[in-house]
């Protein structure tokens, strides 16, 4: 098993033995055996501990009319949108982005993207997982992966989805398929700019103190082990009994408390962000980030549905309140942790699972663009990432890659690296060896 640990929380043999680990073999509540720790000790303790937010635009944003513009094509291509001059020489950007045109030194570019399906759902595992869909072996999130290979020990989760952007038809993107359900991400589907905002597994009755819940907890891990004796478990029962450990651990976690609470900011810092679902998620983002989380991913924007990018007709009234809450959200959130000394230790990614034809359409509620998985673009910044760059080009009309083509596997493998993850572990399931990724090679003009 491939551990990395961060040299700012080391993971001590002390606090191993502390937390139950009792010898070498015997596996600890935490889910570690002393070999593990060993493993961990073993690693480069000057390593950066690397931690990721990831903005999903959720139905595929326009790369034509935010990061790919086309000015000299035709109308029915280049669309209304203007091409903008940024802070660094080189790269523009569209003019509905002009705060975003300032932070173009925090950020790079792919503007050579492709994918091998253009179907929601599909899509979605895909850039997230970077392994196609598969329902009975389905490759973990790259979170999920993070949270198997790098454990942490304070409480709070360690991988967190904001929103529900599960497709019907589809496994959950980004969940841990075949890692498990306890390497699934802590989902909230609440909007956290609502006044009312609270996540309830952090809240304990009003009659019950902090010693009681502990006391619960203790007892659940004597009847656990009186279980364990008597009969052996299955494995979704074993499942269980870490979600129920791990939801007692969360319910009397002063930390995880307080990183849920945005009253702690200042209202200049949360009119930044922005008033609103996405830029408050953000700021969510960073504080999550802050207090230990090590990958956050949010939906870019939530209407009437989960595809809120996903513009067949009126693509262009749809980005004139998109783009602005976009372009405020992901500035503040660069300038943020740049100030705060965190974008160097935070990889920060905006996509989609696609991008969108280069011809508008004619469609009667209004022209739109379609899904176009043979060419789009995204964003990598901080991490550690090269910023100010722009990777690969687009032909005349953004139909396809023109240079150096980058694949999910390739935007994968890109995180992998930056996180210190091992693309080759595998794990056994259902009898068949199950690789965290199956192919793709880093973007090395990045690292």
């Amino acid at each position: 098993m491939n551990i990395y640990m961060a040299s700012s929380d080391t993971f001590t043999r002390r606090r191993f033995f502390q937390a139950g680990g009792l010898a070498l073999g015997a596996v600890s509540p935490l889910g570690l055996s002393l070999d593990d720790v060993l493993a961990v000790e073993s690693q480069n303790p000057a390593k950066k501990q690397i931690n990721v937010i990831f903005m999903f635009l959720q139905g595929g944003a326009s790369q034509l009319d935010m990061y790919d513009m086309k000015p000299k094509a035709p109308s029915e291509i280049r669309g209304p949108y203007f091409e903008s001059a940024t802070k660094v020489p080189g790269i523009n950007l569209s003019n509905q982005l002009p705060l975003l045109g300032q932070h173009t030194d925090k950020f790079s570019l792919i503007r050579s993207m492709h994918t091998f399906t253009s179907k929601h759902g599909e899509g979605d595992v895909h850039i997230m997982c970077g392994t196609p869909v598969d329902k009975n072996l389905q490759g973990p999130g790259v979170g999920a992966v993070l949270s198997k290979q790098q454990p942490q020990t304070v409480s709070i989760p360690p991988f967190i989805h904001f929103g529900d952007m599960k497709h019907p038809a589809y496994s959950a993107p980004g969940f841990a398929g075949v890692l498990g359900r306890n390497f699934d991400p802590f989902v909230i589907k609440q909007d956290p700019n609502s006044p009312s905002f609270s996540v309830r597994e952090f809240d304990s009755a009003d009659d019950i103190d902090v010693s009681r819940l502990k006391g619960r907890k203790s007892l659940l891990h004597s009847l656990d082990l009186y279980q364990a004796q008597k009969e052996k478990q299955l494995g979704f029962a074993k499942e269980y009994d870490q979600f129920t450990e791990r939801a007692l651990s969360l319910s009397t976690s002063r930390k995880a408390k307080e990183a849920f609470n945005l009253s702690q900011e200042s209202d200049s810092v949360r009119d930044r962000y922005g008033r609103n679902r996405v830029g408050q998620g953000m700021l969510m983002a960073r504080r999550l980030v802050e207090a230990g989380v090590r990958f956050v991913t949010l939906q870019g924007y939530v209407d009437t549905g989960i595809y809120a990018w996903d513009h067949h007709w009126g693509i262009f009234p749809h980005l004139d309140i998109q783009l602005p809450i976009y372009d405020q959200s992901y500035s503040a959130l660069l300038s943020d942790l740049d100030q705060r000394g965190l974008l160097d230790t935070t990889l920060v990614i905006t996509a989609g699972e696609f991008g969108r034809t280069p011809r508008i359409n004619d469609n009667k509620r209004g022209p739109g663009r379609d899904h176009w998985g043979r060419c789009f673009s995204i964003t990598m910044g901080g991490g550690g990432v090269k910023q100010g760059m722009v990777i690969g080009s687009s032909d005349k009309y953004s139909y396809a890659p023109e240079d150096r083509p980058v694949s999910i596997q390739d935007f994968m493998a890109t995180i992998y690296e930056v996180l210190g993850l091992n693309p080759n572990a595998h794990i056994i399931s259902q009898g068949r060896p199950v690789k965290m990724l199956t192919g793709g090679t880093p973007v090395r003009e990045l690292l």
